[in-house]
């Protein structure tokens, strides 16, 4: 359990903000499945293109569990205080800055991970946001540029001297991009330099690896990104074993196959035929990535036009799995 502001933490597991995958569907789905927090896709501080129809799904929080933490990018002061702004007018609780992301057209434009060269502008972004709202300001950041430049410590002390809530620290830096393991040292160090909570951040995909990063660590969470695609369950998995040293059975195939179908259905509520089709492609392969012959079904489901096609041809894909696990 910890606090940001006025918000308790009950869980140990946080939900990473990934652009194209933490929609309020997938979110949502991960509260129930025992994330403490979510984080929302990466929104841009440029408020001139909310209007566009990605923005507009981004920025929909309705309905979604407190506290809401919306993520903002951008390598302006003014701007990202004034996105800041509008989106706790929009009902967000938390405003999470995005010094993290290591993608080369965010990088271009001088934001995400890039900002790390500039310890100024960082200073100025974090002092300008997190006085302007009147809600907490967390930020997700990397160890450093390059391994010959780590600045993560620097960038936390000023963190918190900037008033910022939180700390979430993926373990490796912008030009390691996702290549290699991730290292949890630097974010041992920055969780020994700060007062404020410090989550950790990188290839945490089992129970047994969240449980000995905090143990390395010492941190407040783990921040579960790319281990939770196709896996929602796995925040329960770590939950359970963090609080009573067991591991949970592995969820049954009927249990997977209510999950999907139900994902798979907010998604058609939440965008509608057209875009919710195209989007459940990318999830329902994440889940059948380590099914039998999960890869073949892909194929064939990519090439599907109707949500009804869609779940028609999981129902049956399903039944044949169960069929052989009888046989």
């Amino acid at each position: 359990m910890f606090r940001i502001g006025p918000y308790t933490i009950e869980s140990q597991t946080i939900l990473a903000p990934m652009a194209g995958v933490t929609d309020r569907p997938f979110r949502q789905l991960c509260r129930q499945f025992g994330a403490g927090l979510v984080v929302s896709e990466m929104v841009t501080s440029d408020t001139r293109l909310w209007k566009s129809r990605k923005s507009t799904y981004r920025l929909n929080h309705q309905g979604e569990t407190e506290p809401r933490s919306v993520q903002i990018a951008g390598g302006d002061a003014a701007m990202m205080a004034d996105a800041a702004r509008m989106n706790v007018e929009r009902g967000a609780q938390i405003i999470d800055i995005n010094m993290g992301c290591p993608a080369k057209k965010v990088c271009n434009k001088a934001a995400g991970s890039a900002l790390l060269r500039d310890e100024q502008l960082v200073s100025d972004i974090l002092h300008t946001v997190a006085g302007a709202v009147d809600v907490p300001v967390t930020l997700k950041f990397r160890t450093g540029w390059d391994l010959e430049s780590r600045n993560a410590l620097n960038i936390a002390r000023m963190a918190e001297d900037a008033g910022i809530a939180a700390l979430a620290l993926h373990g490796r830096t912008r030009a390691c991009g996702y290549k290699g393991a991730a290292e949890y040292d630097t974010i041992a160090a920055v969780k020994q330099a700060v007062s404020i909570p410090v989550f950790a951040n990188g290839d945490i995909t089992s129970p047994r690896k969240a449980k000995a990063v905090i143990e390395h660590t010492d941190v407040d969470a783990v921040m579960i990104g790319r281990g939770a695609q196709g896996r929602p369950w796995l925040f329960r998995e770590i939950n359970h074993y963090l609080q009573t040293g067991e591991t949970l059975e592995a969820p049954s195939l009927d249990e997977i196959k209510s999950i999907l179908l139900g994902h798979h259905q907010e998604l058609q509520t939440f965008y509608g035929d057209y875009l919710g089709v195209r989007i459940a492609r990318k999830h329902v392969g994440w889940y059948l990535q380590d099914q039998p012959e999960g890869q073949t079904f892909r194929k064939e489901f990519n090439a599907l036009e109707t949500a009804a096609d869609q779940v028609a041809a999981l129902e049956r894909y399903f039944e044949t799995l169960r069929e052989d696990l009888a046989a």
